[in-house]
C-alpha cells in the first residue's frame, strides 16, 4: 500500500470522525475498505480513541447542562443538549435487553431512552412526565445502537411539549410526543 492512500484514509478517518464521534471501527473500516485491524491501527497512530471513549468525552461536557434529573437516571449516553430545545442520547443495546428466543429489545428500554432524554431537555430542577403518545414503528435486534433525537415543540408556562424520535442507523424504530409538567421542588403542589 502506499503511503499516500494511507495518508489520505488517515485524514478522511480524521475528518469522518470529527463530523460524527459514534462511527464504531466496523463502520470505519466498511467506509474505507479496509480492515477493523488497520482501522484501530490509523486509530492508535493518529492518537484518536476507541468509541467508548469518545462517546464518554461527548457525554461528559452534556451532562453538565442538565437541571431535571441526575445523570445516573438518564438511559443511554446524553449526547447533546440544549435546554427547552433539543437533545440526543445513544443507547448501546444488549442481550440483557432483548427476549431470549427473539434477541428484539424490549419496549421499555426504548421507551426509557426516549422518556428520560425527554425529561433531560426541560430546563428546570424538576420534570415529570405527565402523559405520552408512542409508537414501536420496527423492531430492535440486541446489539443494535439506538439514537433518540428530541426536540422541544411547545413550552407553556410550567408545560412542555417534547417530541422524541428514535433511529437505528437511518431506520425510524420508536416516535413518541411526551407532555412534562416542571416544578420547583418534588414538595411544590
Amino acid at each position: 500500500m502506499s503511503r499516500t492512500r494511507k495518508a489520505q484514509r488517515q485524514q478522511g478517518l480524521v475528518e469522518l470522525l470529527a463530523s460524527d464521534p459514534f462511527f464504531t471501527d466496523q463502520e470505519l473500516a466498511e467506509h474505507f475498505q479496509v480492515s477493523i485491524q488497520t482501522i484501530r491501527l490509523d486509530r492508535l497512530e493518529l492518537g484518536l480513541p476507541e468509541l467508548r471513549e469518545r462517546v464518554k468525552h461527548v457525554a461528559e461536557k452534556a451532562y453538565g447542562r442538565v437541571k431535571s434529573v441526575a445523570s445516573s437516571d438518564i438511559i443511554g449516553d446524553l449526547i447533546e443538549i440544549n435546554l427547552d430545545k433539543s437533545g440526543i442520547s445513544v443507547l448501546d443495546t444488549d442481550t440483557s435487553m432483548g427476549f431470549a428466543n427473539s434477541n428484539v429489545v424490549r419496549g421499555h428500554h426504548i421507551f426509557a431512552q426516549a422518556n428520560s432524554l425527554a425529561v433531560a431537555l426541560v430546563d428546570a430542577p424538576l420534570a415529570l412526565t405527565g402523559s405520552a403518545e408512542i409508537r414501536y414503528l420496527n423492531p430492535v435486534k440486541t446489539g443494535e445502537r439506538i439514537v433518540a433525537k428530541a426536540y422541544v415543540l411547545q413550552v407553556q408556562g410550567k408545560k412542555r411539549i417534547i417530541r422524541v424520535e428514535s433511529f437505528v442507523r437511518e431506520r425510524q424504530v420508536f416516535q413518541g410526543e411526551f407532555i412534562l409538567f416542571c416544578r420547583e421542588n418534588i414538595t411544590q403542589g
